[in-house]
């Protein structure tokens, strides 16, 4: 019984050796931290971003006439057809009155110097082309019914909502590129800045009017080109190399510190485009190395590894 009392002592002592012989080989293994695999880039001074901005703009006429009847009758002559070009003060419509188609010639006939006919003349208000054309001959009308519709070609213009935080560049540019869906480039300068700014997009209505007389059908949209002063010059960086909190009111970007190891620096950036983006303010230097991929999520001094 006492042999038994002692081999389980000695088991039990050399299990306890081993356990502890184990914790401390675990204890002893090193911890080794995985390099993130990155590809870098150098910022470069020999970029001229030219930060233009395009707008939106719709053709429109401001103005629109209605032809009217100036008597209650028949009508006996049309000039007209739609979309017909017509001037102002042009014949436009003949009617003739309902008493005079009853009376037929019968007071011509009782004295010839009298002359009546009972046929009043419509003319046209404005100079533009025909848009609506209600009426035929042989139409009985009311005196002030619309008989067809003007659009008034001097009141044509391209009308454009603009940011008012671009009101400053409306001002500085005199000619304007204009952009038709079918490649075609004409020019034209702001007629009117409109007043009043919607109240939620913040944004002004702006009409242009092109340079040269051309035809353009009305509700055709077109891209309108604002032009800065000057184009912006100095330290770009590839667009993917710049990162932003949720709120995008914080920029930094990650450059290697050695060979192995990335550091935050923040910046202040300005001027982008689609590939690069430039820094204002910046620990930066054209010598530095700049991660371009991986770079999302690191943290200050991560280690990082150069993939070729």
């Amino acid at each position: 019984m006492k042999s038994l009392q002692i081999f389980t002592i000695f088991l039990i002592s050399i299990l306890m050796i081993s356990c502890k012989k184990k914790s401390e080989t675990v204890a002893q293994e090193p911890v080794v931290n995985a390099a993130t695999p990155v590809s870098v880039a150098f910022p470069t001074d020999t970029l001229s971003i030219n930060n233009d901005i395009s707008i939106n703009a719709t053709a429109t006429y401001l103005l629109k006439s209605d032809v009217k009847a100036n008597a209650t009758g028949y009508i006996t002559n049309v000039r007209i057809n739609l979309g017909d070009a017509v001037k102002k003060g042009q014949f436009l419509f003949s009617v003739q009155t309902k008493e005079s188609r009853a009376l037929g010639n019968t007071i011509n006939k009782l004295d010839p110097s009298f002359r009546f006919s009972g046929v009043t003349t419509v003319t046209c208000p404005a100079t533009g082309f025909v848009n609506a054309l209600n009426h035929q001959i042989g139409d009985y009308v009311q005196e002030g019914e619309i008989l067809a519709g003007i659009t008034d070609s001097s009141s044509f213009g391209l009308v454009m909502n603009v940011p008012y935080e671009y009101h400053e560049m409306l001002i500085n540019n005199k000619n304007l590129e204009i952009n038709l869906p079918d490649g075609k480039t004409i020019y034209g300068h702001i007629a009117k800045l409109l007043p009043g700014v919607d109240p939620i997009s913040q944004t002004e209505k702006v009409l242009v009017k092109p340079n040269d007389n051309i035809a353009i059908p009305e509700s055709l949209i077109v891209t309108i080109r604002l032009k800065r002063q000057n184009s912006q010059t100095g330290l770009y960086v590839p667009k993917s190399a710049v990162l932003t909190d949720e709120t995008q009111t914080q920029f930094w970007i990650m450059k290697l510190k050695d060979k192995n190891t990335a550091v935050k620096v923040n910046i202040v950036k300005g001027t982008e485009n689609n590939s690069y983006v430039q820094i204002i303010s910046g620990n930066i230097s054209l010598k530095d190395q700049i991660i371009t991929s991986g770079n999302y999520g690191l943290e200050n001094n991560a280690k990082v590894k150069i993939e070729p």
